[in-house]
């Protein structure tokens, strides 16, 4: 290839090329025409045409010499700080420190710094950025001083990157980037991230065709409360992670134009809106989407959401997706297909609106966690889950929680040979009559506290498949289970079980209790154990292991119909705590406590409050003397308080006087 065909063929850039030198060894002859593509100044083409070396006349054009004079011209920017706010007002980094150029106010000298100092008075700032700069990533990142931020020359389509650019401006209260030309940008990750006093953004020009990452990029712009994205083209975004996330003033948002069709991340796209009322996701297919936990959480506002065209193909992760959603009515998810879910714990907890839901197309075989998933949904009647397989899952703690208006609840088909974890997970479901868990073995369950605490309306429960061979914690289990009549515990092993707390606490319908097979050996909390049984008229303990008991506070406080109690095995040595433990049990006759070994007991105030039947008490071997005895035998009938005064001199008389 000759000299002259070479320079037909190449782009020349007068900026870098002396012009005077092009045509310095080449002959007229061979050149037919030029045609200058990023030409900056006119004069160089007065130097060609007449160069010497150029005897005939050629055709020399500039192609759209103004469109690339804007281009390849300084980005000029004018700033404007916050009253009294001073530190950074911008970040160059050493790479582009010689292609920027600062001034304060309207002064000619360049600034070699990029911050305030205090009590400075600069009211402007001009910044003048050259070509060579690409990447505007963090350019104002932490810079709180700022309040305003005007791009007054901005034609170049060189930058590609704008990544965290106005990362944490919090004193920015507009921004206009109407003439921002982002024709190029790929990365706009974190770009408006915590502008927390920002209420209005023009990002109407937006050209964002290249962009593949717009993760965080509106994360806690907690001012804003509109916000204009009918323009974005997101057609190659693969990342829209805490996109929306505590943009809590935003009242709605349309989307409907958005592309997510290569989006493989959504997790916490819409956390924290609280004020969103209207969000329109009509064509959002997530087909690509792996990760969608947190995605509405606590999406106070939204009375509805459309997510017909939501398959959730590929999805893994759905935790917390409408954890708090409480103003949502309806639901529907007949399309989800959740065939590689693994995680689904609290999906919809706090959805209290929630009146119904049909989860009969879920498949939850790959799903492991389930705890909390519809905790607290107190609207919802019906929960038919009889096509879910619970076969992997390791904790389904608090998964019906506060479902107070459940009337029924079929679990036919549960396997929870894989659970751990079990407390609360009928917590307080109030209008619950009745629940079949035969399929419920518990093999690995360590952890049954508060499991059936509240469910006043359950009347029955077989408990007859349950393997409690390694639970450890059975506190508050059966509370306030107030409608069960009777229960079966016969076949519980109850070998490793150390905390028994308030256990049949409430259950004021059971009138006969058989917990000869319990051993207690390990337990070290009875308090309140059977508190509260009013109709309890038999109760068989006679084999409790007390040696390691601490706290027996309240232990058979309100059992009203208990008319005899063996406690002949009872070894209380490292008991401290007796405060109330009969108190109320109105019908008791006799009581022998001989056996009872008081040594290290502090407090037995009220122990005794209001045994009105109580003729014979053996308190032999109590020691009393720095045990707080408050109103010990208040409420027990004259006679008897006169035979423990006259028989046992120890007892303080603050036992017997109500103060």
């Amino acid at each position: 290839m000759d000299a002259s065909s070479k320079l037909i063929n190449e782009k020349k850039e007068t900026n870098k090329i002396e012009s005077k030198d092009i045509f310095k060894n080449i002959k007229s002859k061979y050149i037919l025409k030029i045609i200058f593509y990023h030409l900056l100044e006119n004069k160089s083409l007065d130097i060609i045409k007449y160069n010497n070396n150029i005897k005939n006349r050629i055709d020399i054009s500039i192609k759209d010499y103004k469109e690339y004079s804007e281009i390849y011209s300084p980005i000029e920017i004018e700033i404007k700080p916050a009253h009294n706010k001073y530190g950074k007002f911008i970040n160059i980094n050493k790479e582009n420190e010689k292609y920027s150029h600062i001034y304060f106010n309207d002064d000619k000298k360049e600034i070699k710094r990029y911050y305030l100092n205090k009590n400075e008075n600069v009211t402007k700032l001009k910044i003048i950025i050259d070509y060579q700069v690409k990447s505007f990533e963090g350019l104002f990142e932490d810079c709180e001083c700022i309040e305003y931020i005007y791009f007054k020359k901005f034609h170049r389509n060189n930058i590609i990157n704008t990544a965290d650019m106005f990362y944490k401006c919090s004193s920015l209260k507009e921004l206009n980037l109407s003439n921002f030309n982002t024709n190029n940008v790929t990365y706009m990750v974190g770009m408006f991230s915590v502008c927390s006093s920002l209420k209005e953004l023009n990002l109407s020009n937006f050209n964002t065709e290249h962009v593949t990452d717009m993760g965080y990029m509106f994360y806690k712009c907690f001012s804003l409360k509109e916000l204009n994205l009918s323009n974005f083209n997101t057609e190659y975004v693969k990342n829209m992670e805490y996109m929306f996330a505590e943009c809590s003033s935003l009242k709605e948002l349309n989307l409907s134009n958005f592309n997510i069709n290569h989006v493989t991340d959504m997790k916490y796209m819409f956390y924290k809106c609280y004020s969103l009322k209207e969000l329109n996701l009509s064509n959002f297919n997530n087909n690509h989407v792996t990760d969608m936990k947190y995605m509405f959480y606590k999406c106070y506002s939204l009375k509805e959401l459309n997510l017909s065209n939501f398959n959730a193909e590929y999805v893994i992760n759905m935790e917390y997706i409408f954890y708090g959603c409480s103003s949502l009515n309806e639901l529907n998810l007949s399309n989800f297909y959740t065939n590689n879910v693994k995680i689904m714990g609290f999906m919809f907890c706090e959805c209290s609106s929630l009146k119904e839901l049909n989860l009969s197309k879920f498949n939850t075989y790959n799903v492991t966690y389930m705890r909390e998933m519809f905790y607290g949904c107190s609207s919802l009647k019906e929960l038919d889950l009889s096509n879910f397989n619970t076969k992997y899952v390791t904790d389904m703690g608090y998964m019906f929680a506060e479902c107070s208006s459940l009337k029924e609840l079929n679990l036919s088909n549960f396997n929870n040979n894989n659970v751990t974890d079990i407390k609360y997970m009928f917590y307080n479901c109030s209008s619950l009559k009745e629940l079949n868990l035969s399929n419920f073995n518990n093999n690995k369950v360590t952890d049954m506290k508060y499991m059936f605490y509240g469910c006043s309306s359950l009347k029955e429960l077989n408990l007859s498949n349950f393997y409690t061979n390694n639970v450890k914690n059975m506190s508050w289990m059966f509370c306030e289970c107030s409608s069960l009549k009777e229960l079966n515990l016969s076949k519980f092993n109850t070998y490793n079980l150390t905390y028994m707390r308030a256990m049949f606490y409430g259950c004021s319908s059971l009138k006969e209790l058989d917990l000869s097979n319990f051993n207690t050996q390990n337990a070290h909390n009875m308090r309140n154990m059977f508190g509260g049984c009013s109709s309890l008229k038999e109760l068989n303990i006679s084999n409790f292991n007390t040696n390691n008991v601490t706290d027996m506070g309240f232990m058979f406080s309100g059992c009203s119909s208990l008319e005899k109690l063996n406690l002949s095995k009872f070894n209380t040595q490292y008991v401290e705590d007796m405060g109330c433990m009969f108190k109320g049990c109105s019908s008791l006759k006799e009581l022998n406590l001989s056996n009872f070994n008081t040594d290290n007991v502090k407090n037995m105030e009220y122990m005794f409050y209001k045994c009105s039947s109580l003729k014979e008490l053996n308190l032999s071997n109590f020691k009393t003397k720095y045990v707080n005895m408050r109103c010990m035998f208040d409420g027990c009938s004259v006679q008897l308080q006169n035979k423990i005064k006259a028989q046992y001199k120890n007892i303080k008389k603050a036992a017997f006087v109500k103060k």
